[in-house]
């Protein structure tokens, strides 16, 4: 049986840029996240065992993006197979109900779902 794919194919990194929660620095994109967790892809190593205050945010149509601050601690970090790139592996600390729903909504948009039979 083919299931025709309701979404056009998007890479998540390229969308939510993960910010230092406390200089407002960028320091990656997001690449995968959970409800316990977040992959973090950036361009330097980070340091393992360390908490991080980080900031997501997120673009909104009016231009005026929301915020979504995490405390996360650094589980891993290792070099991605792109030169120069490094993926982080984050258990969440604290995050605010929003994470939660952010969470969510990502799971939606990025996931397939079967078309109705055509009549």
């Amino acid at each position: 049986m083919y299931i025709d794919r309701r979404i056009e194919r998007h890479q998540l990194p390229y969308f939510l840029k993960v910010f230092n929660g406390v200089t407002d620095k960028p320091i990656g994109f997001l690449g995968n996240v959970s409800e316990d967790g977040l992959m973090l892809i950036s361009h330097l190593p980070l340091m393992i065992g360390a908490s991080f205050d980080l900031r997501l945010k997120i673009p909104a149509a009016d231009d005026c993006p929301r915020f979504i601050d995490l405390k996360a601690c650094c589980l891993w970090c290792h070099e991605d197979a792109t030169p120069h790139h490094y993926d982080a592996g984050f258990s969440l600390q604290w995050a605010p109900v929003e994470y939660g729903d952010l969470v969510g909504a990502l799971r939606g948009y990025f996931s397939f779902r079967q078309l109705p039979a055509s009549a």
